[in-house]
């Protein structure tokens, strides 16, 4: 199984070791993991914000890097989500549709694709999981409370495999950060109150650690923690299933 490992651009420059701990895991379970080097952004910043007439230059350059693996895996449900769903672009339909069937986010790459029953990874402490946005609501990576339906989550799936690992229970469980990408620059103090609520659930209910399938809404919060001078850290789930520690 050939995999192509795509790492967005954020990830890339600020939190490397995340990257590493997905190609390390990847490589664990069994996958020959290639990465693109020349891969760069998504171009979905651009696409929020009212300019994805200027994001063809992306589109082509993650045609060229992804098109012939067998699989696209990335650590982040937003990136995936906006490659899966929403990239448009006429010139390249046939390789939209080739990319849409073969991406996946992390977790949902272990649970649906690899069927993952059990990982060798330690962590003894509490955690906190935070439902990404885009990944619950976008590519169904656990439930919506709103809803009647029978509860699930691929995230605490793989997460209940970890030795020693404890989930927190949440007054809100599937509260957005306020993070939004882009939004949290058009709307800073919004973003900012969010983020902070969504914190201090966490904190509340003794949190040592926060973790998610996106880095994006850990940054968001990670600032947050440090601004309060709080003992709580951020660790995304590739770190944390991938430990052996």
């Amino acid at each position: 199984m050939n995999v192509g490992l795509f790492i967005p651009c954020y990830v890339d420059q600020f939190y490397p070791q995340v990257a590493i701990a997905t190609l390390e895991l990847l490589e664990k379970l069994g996958c020959t993991v290639h990465y693109p080097p020349n891969q760069t952004c998504c171009g979905q910043p651009m696409a929020n914000s009212g300019f994805e007439h200027l994001t063809d230059g992306c589109n082509q350059l993650f045609a060229d890097n992804f098109s012939d693996f067998d699989y696209i895996v990335c650590p982040s449900g937003s990136c995936t989500l906006h490659i899966k769903e929403h990239w448009h672009n006429d010139k390249l339909k046939k390789e939209a549709k080739i990319i849409h069937d073969k991406i996946y986010e992390l977790t949902e790459f272990l649970t649906d694709v690899l069927k993952v029953e059990s990982l060798n990874a330690s962590f003894p402490h509490k955690v906190g999981v935070h439902q990404s946005c885009h990944g619950q609501r976008g590519l169904h990576l656990s439930q919506m409370t709103e809803l009647v339906a029978p509860p699930f989550s691929k995230p605490e799936i793989l997460l209940n495999m970890v030795k020693g690992l404890e989930i927190i229970e949440l007054s809100r469980k599937d509260e957005c950060c306020g993070f939004g990408g882009t939004f949290c620059v058009a709307e800073a103090a919004v973003s900012a109150k969010m983020g902070k609520d969504r914190v201090h659930d966490h904190v509340a209910h003794g949190a040592e650690y926060i973790t998610a399938a996106d880095m994006s809404c850990l940054m968001h919060m990670e600032g947050i923690l440090r601004r309060e001078k709080s003992t709580v850290q951020v660790k995304h789930i590739a770190e944390i299933l991938n430990s052996e520690g």
